[in-house]
């Protein structure tokens, strides 16, 4: 998904899968009532391991998953019987139009062009198909931020950096950060970059978890004219 080579998943999904899907509720809270019910396939950008497929098929949508990771979709093949492939996220490998539902999942951090993600997510949308957006919330997530004990966060001013980060103190050795790296993108280039797409901007979300969000969810739908 035109990332960094440090950001890849590949020989780490099984690690990945063990710590953030294995065990984990079926559905992401709030997922399932920003989908909505729907029908025809669904297309979830950055897919991973397919932690989502199952809230996909319960809205009434069909999987059809990609990631830039082959290892990762190794994974998510026994989550689904549904079409899925290696590609770019900011190249998506479809036409115009293809899709009434497109998802783009926890994934701002491991791309180099989150802008550009959203804007291809957009051109294979039908007229009035929706995008659903959902991951690390920029304020509160992030490569600037060290989780304390206590449920509180340190955000550093090195938030007002977009892009990659470099490793610091508080990554920790066994988290995400730590194996896979991380990019950032500020809020205000954040909702810029919904707002680049030209798609109605439907709902905003910060979804119920730990007192301090640590995540952000859109829903934006591409009008019919």
């Amino acid at each position: 998904m035109s990332t960094a080579a440090k950001a890849r998943y590949d020989g780490l999904a099984d690690w990945y899968d063990d710590r953030f899907v294995i065990g984990s509720d079926p559905h992401q809270p709030g997922l399932p009532e920003l989908l909505g019910p729907g029908s025809g396939p669904c297309l979830d950008i950055g897919c991973g391991t397919g932690r989502n497929f199952e809230t996909i098929r319960a809205s009434g949508r069909e999987v059809v998953g990609l990631d830039y990771s082959a290892d990762q979709l190794r994974l998510a093949r026994t989550r689904t019987d549904g079409p899925l492939m290696v590609g770019d996220a900011a190249a998506l490998p479809f036409a115009d139009e293809s899709f009434d539902t497109a998802m783009v999942m926890w994934i701002s951090t491991d791309v180099d062009d989150f802008a550009a993600v959203l804007t291809d997510a957009a051109r294979v949308l039908r007229p009035g198909g929706i995008l659903i957006g959902y991951g690390v919330h920029p304020c509160f997530n992030g490569p600037h931020v060290i989780y304390n004990e206590d449920g509180s966060r340190t955000i550093h001013t090195t938030y007002r950096q977009p892009g990659w980060h470099p490793p610091a103190p508080w990554w920790g050795e066994d988290g995400i950060r730590h194996h896979i790296g991380m990019s950032h993108v500020p809020l205000a280039h954040y909702l810029n970059a919904f707002l680049a797409t030209g798609l109605t901007l439907e709902h905003f979300l910060e979804p119920e978890g730990p007192g301090v969000p640590h995540a952000l969810a859109v829903r934006a739908r591409k009008p019919n004219s």
